[in-house]
């Protein structure tokens, strides 16, 4: 847990105060529809700022907000002005929030949801939750309770890191998701790998079947965007498409 943050005297107070003063600023990666060209969706990215202004990337503050039980604290700041955005018309229809595994298991932060999507008008199917893949199988009765209550509030649910491990497609049917997120490290392998083509090949047809979209993550070359369009995926996410940028200036 290296990071400037862990050089405090008391972390836990920096944290929070950080978290008063709003010390944080919102990106946005769009996520492209390969059908359509267009950007239907974007995910909301968090970054920190450090002493001299500078921005941490979550690597550097997600360790240290994990380690002292503080995540859902920070999530909550980030659906709260990712509500802001979308209940004053973002200019992309939908928009992702990671939510952590120590969020899932937080009672209380469907009704903190529920409450922002109100103040701000949220319009229903705007605001979807990023749950990854690890958290779900290691929490499924907390996933699904949490997936359950965000469909009830109008909200979309996506699994992230889809097929890093050996693919599992019962969490698909029991959350009711909108999306999986194949992770990186299958989309990576596509252009040289006939086993990431075959396990891809394998998610878009369970998916179609269950009428799921398919998001592709670190897409970083033509090549991969052109496999993936081969493989019927519905939707792109990575450098190669768009990188993220201050949610201000999409």
């Amino acid at each position: 847990m290296d990071s400037e943050l862990t050089g405090w005297a008391d972390p836990v107070a920096r944290l929070r105060d950080a978290l008063v003063r709003n010390e944080f600023e919102l990106y946005c990666q769009p996520i492209r529809s390969l059908a359509a060209g267009d950007y239907p969706v974007g995910e909301a990215l968090v970054r920190m700022q450090a002493e001299e202004r500078a921005l941490l990337p979550p690597g550097e503050f997600l360790p240290v907000f994990e380690h002292f039980g503080m995540l859902p604290q920070l999530d909550r700041w980030v659906v709260f002005h990712v509500a802001q955005k979308l209940g004053r018309g973002f200019k992309l229809p939908r928009l992702t929030v990671n939510v952590s595994g120590q969020t899932l298991q937080d009672a209380g932060f469907p009704d903190y949801v529920a409450a922002a999507i109100k103040k701000y008008r949220v319009p229903k199917g705007a605001l979807l939750f990023e749950i990854d893949e690890s958290d779900v199988l290691a929490r499924l009765q907390d996933a699904v309770r949490f997936a359950n209550a965000a469909k009830g509030l109008g909200c979309g649910v996506l699994i992230d890191g889809f097929g890093r491990r050996s693919v599992s497609f019962s969490p698909l049917k029991v959350l009711r998701v909108d999306f999986v997120k194949v992770d990186g490290s299958v989309v990576r392998k596509l252009c040289a790998s006939e086993v990431a083509r075959t396990k891809l090949s394998a998610i878009v047809r369970v998916a179609e079947a269950l009428r799921i979209g398919v998001v592709a993550e670190c897409v970083e070359d033509g090549d991969t965007l052109a496999r993936l369009a081969e493989l019927k995926v519905s939707h792109a996410q990575g450098f190669g498409i768009h990188k993220p940028q201050p949610i201000d200036s999409i």
